[in-house]
């Protein structure tokens, strides 16, 4: 089982959600969040390295390497140009990728008759343009706080030698709709043999 990073209580720093939200219901979102967002955005390497120095209830061991529990939960450090940086290390990316989509998922709940909307006595439901504006703001703070982790990690890469910066994880994770660009390397390129330049996934469909 995927040890979660954050908990209902690290959401309390950042943002007022209601206490009347059951936590295993947050916790599907951050895992969410962890493996779709959080987990291509550090690489596998590196997120797999982290998650080894945490707890089942989302706390980093006390044993952990100092140099993760600084990129996990933030600290000053210097950069090259001698400028002292305020880091607030990665636990508000992932709560605001889980925010993002609690809001996209929480109003739906499948049932055995299909997927149903809530409906509250006392309160309006968000319309479905103004959900959609929510989930982009909340994923552009995400970003905003991803990029201060990027710089983080370029600034300090001999500590983090599984970091590897990959352009196309920052075009992936941005606020509108994520489409990664076509891979145009020579894995994708044709290789000669007939049967595998013209398969089709739907050859055995039938």
């Amino acid at each position: 089982m995927t040890s979660l990073l954050i908990t209902a209580e690290t959401f309390q720093q950042f943002e007022d959600i209601s206490i009347n939200i059951k936590p295993e219901r947050l916790q599907v979102f951050i895992k969410k969040a962890q493996e779709l967002d959080l987990k291509p955005f550090l690489g596998y390497p590196l997120y797999f390295q982290l998650l080894k120095y945490f707890d089942s209830d989302g706390q980093i061991k006390t044993d952990a390497p100092q140099v993760y529990k600084k990129l996990f939960n933030g600290g000053d450090y210097t950069d090259d140009h001698g400028n002292t940086i305020a880091y607030e290390g990665i636990a508000p990316t992932l709560v605001y990728f889980t925010f993002a989509r609690f809001i996209e998922g929480n109003g739906v709940h499948y049932t055995a008759t299909g997927p149903v909307v809530k409906q509250y006595d006392n309160a309006q439901a968000v319309s479905t343009q103004d959900q959609v504006k929510l989930v982009q703001q909340q994923r552009s703070v995400a970003n905003a706080h991803a990029n201060e982790v990027e710089k983080f990690l370029l600034d300090n890469h001999a500590d983090y030698p599984l970091w590897r910066y990959n352009e196309k994880n920052k075009s992936s994770r941005q606020a509108g709709p994520r489409i990664r660009g076509i891979d145009r390397t020579s894995f994708n390129s044709p290789t000669g043999v007939p049967e595998i330049d013209n398969y089709s996934v739907y050859d055995n469909l039938f």
